[in-house]
């Protein structure tokens, strides 16, 4: 049974850092994409950073890009979200998503993905 499990979200001040995690199991080998997606209310859920398991090949479609870094270690096997510079538009319910396959990032970065986590919430308040 795959499943996802994210950690590491909190109440920041602006200005500052979190590191999101997102624990994955049931995924056959390291044949599969990650990738980290948010949700505020009311908003759209859009997508912020995407990685293949296997090449560890980045794609980012613009949320974040410059502040957040994804990153994956496979002996865990767990993906990281590293974000910096945080600021209230931030905040949101932040997901991660996986799919089995090769098809290029900028495909499941639109949120092309079957399994998903719960979710995490990021509050970014002073």
């Amino acid at each position: 049974q795959r499943q996802l499990v994210e950690s590491g979200g909190g109440l920041v001040q602006p200005g500052g850092s979190l590191r999101l995690s997102c624990a994955a199991s049931g995924f056959r080998g390291n044949f599969y994409s990650v990738g980290w997606f948010r949700q505020a209310p009311g908003q759209e859920r859009e997508g912020i950073a995407c990685i293949s398991m296997s090449d560890a090949g980045q794609y980012y479609p613009g949320p974040g890009k410059g502040r957040f870094t994804i990153s994956r270690d496979n002996a865990k096997p767990t993906v990281y979200l590293q974000m910096n510079n945080l600021q209230p538009d931030d905040t949101a319910r932040y997901f991660c998503a996986a799919e089995e396959g090769d098809l290029p990032l900028y495909y499941y970065c639109a949120g092309n993905m079957y399994n998903w986590g719960q979710g995490t919430q990021v509050t970014v308040s002073s």
